[in-house]
């Protein structure tokens, strides 16, 4: 977790996996973001937003997935999420499973990129009948991904649009999102427990024991992830 006093903006990075244009997802993912700025604006905090717009990175993520290291623009999406304080993250449903494109985009992160980041989890599809598809298989990917998504997620169908209950649960997720922040919660875990995490290909010289921050791009695995070479 990035170092952050109570003077500087919380970064909030926004991930979105619609295509279409308008996209549902970042309508959704829009609302979910101003309720959340609006939210950290009552406990007297400013935000910085960051939106990361899957679909004109969809060939660089393809090629990083075959290549095994990111251009410069895939690269550049990376470090934004690295950089994060909080992350909104949107994904489309298709045939009762999350946008291909939003699982590649997570499978070329390092796993330590996202290790005790808070999170709000949303997803959009054109039937109620794919409601469940955040919590059976989003909230577990981040779960691997040991980030921390807040208690409530966020699905929206065609007919939830229109009824207030869908702006509840926007208000629910962004009071959450915020109270996890301002109370540095996932900052305290990274700090205590880093250590004793798993670490892979030595990204576990991200951060010491001893709470040093932020995500080193230098490990052999974060030079292939942000357009290098080991």
């Amino acid at each position: 977790m990035n170092e952050n006093n109570e003077n500087d903006p919380i970064r909030l990075v926004v991930i979105n996996a619609g295509v279409s244009d308008p996209s549902s997802s970042r309508l959704l993912a829009d609302r979910i973001t101003q309720k959340s700025v609006d939210r950290l604006a009552e406990a007297g905090r400013t935000a910085s937003v960051s939106i990361i717009e899957l679909g004109p990175l969809a060939t660089d993520i393809a090629k990083a997935m075959v290549a095994g290291f990111a251009n410069e623009a895939l690269s550049a999406a990376l470090q934004k999420v690295a950089g994060a304080d909080a992350v909104i993250v949107s994904s489309p449903v298709y045939k009762a499973g999350l946008s291909g494109l939003f699982k590649s985009f997570v499978d070329v992160m390092d796993n330590d990129l996202l290790v005790a980041r808070p999170m709000i989890l949303a997803a959009t599809a054109g039937s109620a009948r794919h409601a469940m598809v955040l919590d059976d298989q989003m909230r577990p990917l981040f779960a691997y991904m040991r980030a921390l998504p807040v208690p409530t997620s966020i699905f929206a169908a065609p007919e939830d649009w229109g009824v207030p209950d869908l702006g509840r649960r926007i208000d629910r997720a962004a009071t959450e999102l915020v109270a996890f922040v301002t109370a540095g919660v996932g900052k305290a875990i990274s700090e205590k427990a880093w250590g004793s995490y798993q670490h892979q290909f030595g990204s576990s010289a991200a951060r010491t024991e001893q709470g040093n921050e932020g995500v080193d791009f230098d490990t052999d695995l974060m030079r292939l992830a942000t357009g290098g070479r080991a």
